[in-house]
C-alpha cells in the first residue's frame, strides 16, 4: 500500500468524493450513526485516514496512513497526521476512545495482526467503527467483477460484511451494530439535499458499517 495509487493519485482519489457527493454523504451518515453520540476527538484515531475526507467531518482528530501524500491533504483538513501502518500502530495500549477504519481492511497486508492492534489500542469500553465494501451486496458484486479496471481497487481483497464481523469476533470484539448504505451505483446523481438511506443490517448496501467493542478476552 505504501507505493500504491493512494500515494501518487491523490488528486484523483480526493475528486471521487466531489464527483459522488450523494454516496459520500450517505457513507458519512452511516459512520455517524455507528459512532458514540459524544467522544473526545483527541483520543480518536482513523487508521488509513487518506486525505481526511471522513475523519475531519466525523470529529476524529488523528489520522494514520502509510502514504505520505494523502496525509498532507489530511493535515490541511485539520487532522493530526501520523505516518505508519495498521499492523504496527504507534499507539500505547488501552488509550483510545474511538478508532475508525473505513474500507482499509481490504488493503492491509496482515488482517489478523491489524485487528489485534485495533483491539490493543482501544480502551476496554472503547468503540471501533469499521466499514467495508460488502462483496455480497449487489453493487459489491459489480465492484468485485470490475476491480481490476480501477487503480485503487485492483489490489483490494473485498470482504463480505459477514466475513468482517466474523474476523472481528475472532479478534476479541463484540459486534454491537450493523448498518448499510449506498444501494445504487455511487456514480448515479442523487437529488441535492435528499434524505440519505441508512438501514440496519447488511447484504443490500455496498457500504457496510460495523460498530464493535473489545470483549477483553
Amino acid at each position: 500500500m505504501n507505493r500504491s495509487p493512494f500515494e501518487h493519485l491523490v488528486a484523483e482519489y480526493d475528486e471521487w468524493f466531489d464527483a459522488n457527493r450523494g454516496a459520500y454523504r450517505a457513507e458519512r451518515a452511516a459512520l455517524e450513526c455507528a459512532l458514540p453520540e459524544s467522544f473526545d476527538g483527541g483520543r480518536a484515531l482513523e487508521v488509513g485516514v487518506g486525505t481526511g475526507r471522513f475523519a475531519a467531518p466525523l470529529g476524529v482528530s488523528v489520522g494514520l496512513d502509510p502514504a505520505h501524500s494523502p496525509l498532507e491533504r489530511a493535515r490541511e483538513r485539520g487532522i493530526d497526521p501520523v505516518r505508519g501502518v495498521a499492523e504496527a500502530l504507534p499507539v500505547a495500549d488501552d488509550v483510545l476512545e474511538v478508532v475508525t477504519v473505513v474500507t482499509v481492511l481490504s488493503f492491509v497486508d496482515d488482517r489478523e495482526t491489524t485487528l489485534a492492534e485495533l483491539e490493543r489500542v482501544l480502551e476496554p469500553d472503547g468503540t471501533l467503527v469499521l466499514a467495508v465494501l460488502d462483496r455480497s451486496s449487489p453493487m459489491g458484486a459489480v465492484y468485485q467483477d470490475h476491480k481490476d479496471e480501477n487503480p485503487f481497487y485492483a489490489e483490494a481483497t473485498f470482504l463480505t460484511a459477514a466475513e468482517a464481523c466474523s474476523a472481528l469476533e475472532s479478534a476479541g470484539f463484540e459486534v454491537e451494530r450493523r448498518l448499510q448504505t449506498v444501494f445504487d451505483d455511487p456514480a448515479e446523481p442523487g437529488a441535492e439535499g435528499a434524505d440519505v438511506d441508512v438501514r440496519e443490517g447488511h447484504g443490500d448496501g455496498l457500504f457496510a458499517v460495523v460498530r464493535a467493542t473489545p470483549t477483553g478476552t
